[in-house]
C-alpha cells in the first residue's frame, strides 16, 4: 500500500465493538464507526494498514493532521509514541450497522502458551469494546490493494496460504460461484484452527497441520502440492499468500514444475520468517 494518503485511501477513525475467539491462535475483532460509511471494497483481498496505540496510550498516535505527508510525521515519532502499524486483510464488511471484520493471528502463540508475542498479536489477544484504532483503507470499491483478480473463463480456482491468509481464502470461497472448481490448501500450527470454510463452488479443501512453529519454505505444502493430481483445466489461476519464502517456493513450482503461465499465477508475502514488518518496511518489501 501507497505510504501517502492518495484516493483511493483514506484514514477511517473506529473502535472495536467485539472480539471472537476461532481457534488457539486466531481471533476475530469486529470494528464499527461512523467513517465506515465511506468504506467500500469489492475485494475478497482486501489489503488494509491498522494503527494500534501503544501500551498506556488511549488511541493510535498518527499525525493525520499533515495530509499527505502523515507517513514523515508519523516515522519521526519517537518508537514509544509512534503508533504500531501492521497490514492485515479485510475479512468482511457490513452495512445496517456498517461494521467490518479482520481476524488476526496471534503470533508466537504454541498450544498452552499464555502470550502472544509482538505488539499487535498482544493487542488483539487483550482488546475489549471501545478500544479506538486507525484504519488506513479504500474509499473506492476496485482499488490497488486488492490482487485476486481471477480472468473471465477461468476454469480452475488454485488457493495456497498459511494462517495470515486465511481471512483471503474464506472470503474467496464464500464469492465463488456455485460450479466452479477450486482446489486449496491451507497450512496451519494447530488443528484447533482449521475452521469451517462456506463455499458454493466445487471446491475441495485440505489442511495441513505442522507439528510445531512455523515453517521456513513450506517444505509440508510443497510436498502436498507435488503430490496433488489438479483436474485438467486449460485457463487455471492460481493464488498463493502467506509467508514470502512460502510463497516464492510454491510459485516456482506452479510455474515451473507445473507450467503454468506466470502471468496467471498471483503471489503475496503477507509476512517475512524472522523479521518484523518495521523491518521489512525498511528492506522496502
Amino acid at each position: 500500500m501507497s505510504t501517502a494518503v492518495a484516493a483511493p485511501f483514506r484514514f477511517f477513525s473506529l473502535q472495536v465493538v467485539r472480539t471472537e475467539r476461532l481457534g488457539p491462535s486466531l481471533v476475530r475483532v469486529t470494528f464499527a464507526g461512523d467513517d465506515l460509511a465511506a468504506f467500500h471494497s469489492d475485494g475478497c483481498d482486501q489489503s488494509l494498514s491498522l494503527f494500534l496505540p501503544r501500551p498506556g496510550q488511549d488511541a493510535p498516535v498518527v499525525p493525520v493532521e499533515l495530509g499527505e505527508d502523515w507517513w514523515k510525521g508519523w516515522m519521526a515519532l519517537p518508537d514509544d509514541v509512534r503508533a504500531v502499524m501492521r497490514s492485515y486483510t479485510l475479512r468482511s464488511l457490513r452495512r445496517d450497522p456498517d461494521e467490518i471484520d479482520i481476524d488476526f493471528v496471534l503470533h508466537g502463540v504454541e498450544p498452552g502458551a499464555a502470550v502472544p508475542a509482538g505488539p499487535a498479536s498482544r493487542w488483539a489477544a487483550r482488546t475489549a469494546a471501545g478500544d479506538k484504532v486507525l484504519l488506513l483503507g479504500p474509499a473506492v470499491a476496485d482499488n490497488r490493494a486488492i490482487r485476486f483478480r481471477p480472468p473471465q473463463g477461468t476454469d480452475l480456482v488454485v488457493l495456497w496460504g498459511d494462517e495470515t491468509a486465511l481471512p483471503a481464502v474464506a472470503a474467496i470461497l464464500e464469492t465463488l460461484p456455485a460450479g466452479q472448481r477450486a482446489r486449496v490448501w491451507l497450512e496451519v500450527q494447530d488443528a484447533g484452527n482449521v475452521l469451517d470454510l462456506a463455499t458454493e463452488a466445487d471446491a475441495e479443501v485440505t489442511w495441513l497441520i505442522r507439528d510445531h512453529g512455523r515453517a521456513q519454505d513450506s517444505p509440508m505444502a510443497l510436498s502436498a502440492l507435488r503430490d496433488a493430481r489438479l483436474p485438467p483445466a486449460e485457463h487455471p489461476y492460481v493464488w498463493i499468500a502467506g509467508e514470502s519464502s512460502s510463497v516464492k517456493t510454491l510459485r516456482r513450482h506452479f510455474v515451473g514444475e507445473r507450467g503454468i503461465d506466470r502471468r496467471q499465477v498471483t503471489f503475496v508475502g503477507y509476512w517475512r520468517q524472522g523479521l518484523t514488518e518495521e523491518q521489512l518496511r525498511e528492506q522496502g518489501e
